[in-house]
């Protein structure tokens, strides 16, 4: 910064909101900083007592806040057309999604980056569906300016992949297989399938077919693997999956090849969920034991693993113990999800995913 006459800084970039007070009516800044003078600008600013200024000066080795502010955003989204950053104003960037997607965050590089000093980035949750236009993070150099290599020690820290992404939705063939001989015998009406169809038509998904084999652990095996090997890229198998006698679906999801990844999950509703894939040729299929909340309670497990399936990701043990942290429902009479804590410990951003 430089301290410069009033009468000689046009053209110059003021480093400070110039505020301007009139009584009763109003009291803001009449320029804010990075204003560029003009002349019909000064005797504004002499008639709010500024006699001079301070503006931006070029030093060797030292960034202004504007430009180091694009370093931070290319720093979180990289050249993804997934995104799109506003303009710099005042060292501060806002980055919205440009597509519908699941955004990932690297939280442990995040952390890093904020533990630097005079910069910053604050992020939404992650692991959660975005739509085009919704603003997932914010950036800010503290500073109007700031060294270099500092920005360049930030640059070494995040390292050559973006801390955010937002993986598209591919579309994705679905198979249902409904458990219950009340539900084969036309006891009771099935309910399970319109839920379940309902989430998955959110995501593009295709659903493929449904069927009723009801409690025979065989006829449950047979089907998820005619589903597998008819081209289906997620089984889906609904109820059977309490520790009743008659329950037969993980023991069917067992016999049919598939390796558990887990049964149980930390999240409430959702406990007795269960995640699996099955290997056909080079394809990985998940095959997924739903229980039954999943049927009546608004959100469950089922929406924090769903949409990380849809996009390819592979899950693994560790990450379904991580949504243990945010992992209770509260059941609000108005749901706000995702915009709550459900599910709000996301893990930090892997790039596994096909």
């Amino acid at each position: 910064m430089k301290v410069v006459k009033t009468k000689d800084a046009v053209g110059r970039i003021l480093c400070h909101d110039i505020t301007q007070i009139i009584p009763g009516q109003k009291k803001g800044p009449v320029f804010k900083k990075g204003h560029v003078v003009q002349a019909e600008d000064i005797p504004v600013l002499l008639s709010v007592g500024k006699e001079n200024l301070y503006v931006w000066e070029n030093e060797k080795g030292i960034l202004h806040e504007n430009d180091a502010a694009k370093i931070l955003r290319d720093l979180c989204m990289g050249n993804s057309d997934m995104m799109e950053a506003s303009e710099p104003s005042e060292g501060k960037i806002e980055i919205r999604a440009a597509k519908k997607g699941l955004l990932k965050i690297d939280s442990k590089r995040l952390l890093k980056l904020n533990s630097l000093g005079q910069m910053m980035l604050a992020t939404i949750r992650g692991n959660i569906v975005v739509n085009a236009g919704d603003k997932i993070a914010g950036t800010r150099i503290i500073p109007l300016a700031i060294e270099e290599k500092k920005m360049r020690r930030a640059r070494r820290i995040v390292g050559r992949e973006p801390l955010l992404r937002i993986l598209p939705f591919s579309p994705k063939k679905v198979g249902l297989v409904t458990t219950g001989s009340e539900i084969k015998k036309g006891l009771i009406k099935d309910s399970f399938g319109g839920v379940v169809k309902s989430k998955l038509l959110e995501f593009g998904a295709e659903i493929v077919g449904q069927t009723f084999p009801g409690d025979e652990a065989q006829a449950i095996k047979s089907d998820i693997l005619s589903f597998a090997d008819g081209g289906a890229d997620i089984v889906l198998c609904t109820g059977g999956m309490s520790v009743d006698p008659d329950d037969r679906t993980p023991a069917a999801i067992r016999a049919s090849g598939a390796k558990i990844v887990s049964y149980g999950a930390p999240v409430l509703p959702g406990a007795m969920f269960l995640l699996s894939y099955l290997r056909r040729g080079k394809k990985r299929v998940p095959v997924l034991g739903l229980p039954g909340c999943v049927m009546y309670a608004a959100r469950t497990v089922f929406d924090l693993v769903l949409p990380r399936l849809l996009c390819g990701e592979k899950i693994r043990a560790k990450d379904l113990n991580a949504l243990g942290e945010g992992g209770l429902c509260l059941g609000c009479a108005e749901c706000r999800f995702p915009n709550c804590g459900f599910g709000a410990n996301s893990g930090a951003y892997r790039s596994e995913y096909e």
